[in-house]
């Protein structure tokens, strides 16, 4: 596999998070771009805040994955493995989302843990190919 895939895997991965923020403005009441957050606060309606939720934990994944994903190329980590880790983040990271919007909590813990699990599987790779 080329690392191509893994490089998509990140630009994928650092746009979700504009993502979920669209999904929480659509569903949110008349959208006030002059002070967003306040408007956000505001929000009553579920699907929103979800989504504003999955939006914020989005960035929160987004700074490790991708020093897992470059450290592990540094390192010299075998390419299918940073491939396979990096699709398999992003697919947990959209099913997140997904569930964080349906309110289904156990699901969105699975697949938090799976892509979590991804993370330290890319540093843990990187560490052990620099010794």
């Amino acid at each position: 596999m080329s690392m191509t895939l893994a490089y998509w895997c990140l630009l994928i991965a650092a746009l979700m998070p504009y993502l979920w923020a669209t999904v929480a403005k659509a569903n949110g009441k008349r959208y006030d771009n002059r002070d967003p957050r306040a408007w956000q606060a505001r929000q009553d309606n579920p699907r929103s805040n979800a989504a504003y939720a999955a939006h914020l934990n989005a960035f929160e994944a987004f700074a490790p994955f991708a020093a897992g994903v470059l450290a592990a190329q540094m390192a010299g980590v075998d390419t299918n493995w940073i491939v396979i880790l990096s699709i398999v983040f992003v697919v947990c990271r959209v099913l997140h989302g997904v569930f964080y919007i349906a309110g289904k909590a156990p699901l969105r813990s699975l697949v938090w843990a799976i892509g979590f699990l991804c993370v330290v599987a890319l540093l843990a790779l990187a560490a052990l190919a620099a010794i």
